[in-house]
């Protein structure tokens, strides 16, 4: 290892000193946000508003202080497709319903993980991982369709929102520390012989994290009345029906043709292939995440003819990277970061799933797609930060930025091409916990 020179400092002070340019950043910088001295006004005017293919949704909803994007985007896509068929205006679905059981799940996920593991000292590589990573609010699509099969779904007016539901950071800090108690306590039980406690510790703290999560969440409705006005403000309302009977009557959809596709061009992901991510997932007799990779272009193609069919189509991507909350606008153009530093940061989409420069971190929904000559200029994003941000909670992301950070879309299997279909029936190659398509939206 080569440390710096005090000679290599004097250089390097030197020649910054003499960059007039620098001079003015800094200056600048002392009083002004980075990306506002860095920001190029003309990709907002190469992204108006307006779509060639606009569905008609509903109203932003608001995550508030949780990670539950992938929860609240994929509700989102149901209730269209309920509202749609029985013309209902405006209305949501229980989010925090959904939550409950993901956590509850989560907690006998995490600790079959770690018994899986218990050969293995504490501070091995995937024990270190299981413990780190823990219990979040996170999830994907597959997590998804294990908790609405499972559990079914329900309206927010059968369970609403909770302080605690929506500001979630307290109540997983006090979850990951009884977890992680079960952890040590299950290895020191195996370390002294004693395999036959193990059941008692686990059964002891499931009971213990279930209390805690229906203390904070609330408990979840055995049976609900549904009732909503239709297009015409006639009023319905079914009684005494169960989340199961809600998701198979009102929804109708068999959420397992919904194919988790992404785009991971990275060596070791061939296209037209298969993977699944080792201890992902939240219902242990669920789903098992299943991964298509595709050319890009193959996925939005995909995208595009669900939108044509009217339906709006649930993805996950890196929004951390060339966003603006105020206007609403990702777009990989808009920050000059290169020339106002005069540094060199270009690198393709694999070299920054490989380097852990980007991956997956929040999942939306596409309702829209502006085409000019058949091909993607831009698409319409409904995000779940409220409606303050963007165009009423609505968000632009133009074509350039879609091809560089969207990583997944759940894509219903009739719209796959055949060799991708064809991919399906093989079993996936399995990719350590730790790959970046292992990353929870969040």
């Amino acid at each position: 290892m080569k440390s710096i020179t005090l000679d290599e400092l004097a250089a390097m002070r030197e020649d910054y000193s003499k960059d007039a340019k620098a001079r003015v950043v800094r200056n600048a910088l002392t009083k002004n946000d980075i990306n506002t001295i860095s920001r190029s006004f003309e990709a907002e005017n190469r992204n108006p508003n307006i779509f060639t293919i606009d569905l008609k949704t509903m109203s932003a909803t608001a995550q508030m202080q949780s990670g539950r994007c992938w929860i609240f985007s994929s509700l989102n896509v149901m209730r269209e497709i309920i509202a749609k068929k029985y013309g209902i205006r405006e209305f949501e679905l229980s989010q925090n319903f959904v939550a409950f059981y993901d956590k509850l799940e989560k907690a006998n996920w995490f600790m079959e993980c770690i018994l899986c593991e218990l050969d293995a000292p504490l501070s091995s590589e995937k024990n270190r991982f299981i413990l780190e990573t823990a219990v979040g609010d996170g999830g994907q699509w597959n997590m998804l369709v294990s908790l609405v099969k499972k559990y079914g779904i329900a309206p927010k007016t059968a369970m609403g929102e909770t302080y605690q539901s929506s500001h979630t950071r307290g109540m997983n800090g006090i979850l990951n520390k009884r977890l992680r108690k079960f952890a040590v306590d299950v290895h020191e039980a195996h370390n002294a012989g004693k395999d036959e406690e193990i059941p008692a510790i686990k059964e002891a703290c499931l009971t213990e994290i279930y209390s805690l999560i229906a203390s904070c969440f609330g408990l979840p409705p055995q049976k609900f009345t549904f009732e909503y006005y239709d297009k015409d403000g006639k009023a319905h309302a079914e009684y005494d029906i169960t989340p199961l009977e809600f998701y198979e009557k009102y929804l109708g959809v068999d959420l397992e043709q919904y194919i988790s596709v992404i785009n991971g061009p990275t060596a070791d992901k061939p296209y037209h292939k298969t993977f699944t991510v080792e201890y992902l997932g939240n219902v242990v007799d669920g789903s098992p995440v299943k991964l298509l990779n595709v050319p890009m272009e193959e996925l939005k193609k995909a995208i595009i003819d669900t939108l044509k069919d009217g339906e709006p189509v649930w993805f996950g991507c890196d929004c951390g990277k060339d966003g603006d909350r105020e206007t609403g606008l990702w777009d990989d153009t808009q920050y000059a970061f290169e020339e106002t530093f005069d540094m060199n940061l270009a690198m393709t989409k694999a070299q920054m799933l490989d380097a852990r420069q980007s991956a997956m971190n929040h999942a939306m929904v596409i309702t829209g797609v502006n085409l000019a000559d058949d091909k993607p200029t831009r698409w319409k994003i409904e995000n779940s930060w409220g409606d303050k941000p963007g165009n009423k909670g609505y968000f632009i992301a133009s074509d350039t930025w879609f091809d560089q950070y969207v990583y997944v879309a759940a894509i219903n299997v009739k719209y796959l091409s055949e060799e991708s279909k064809a991919a399906l029936t093989e079993e996936p190659a399995v990719l350590s916990p730790w790959d970046p398509f292992g990353t929870l939206a969040d």
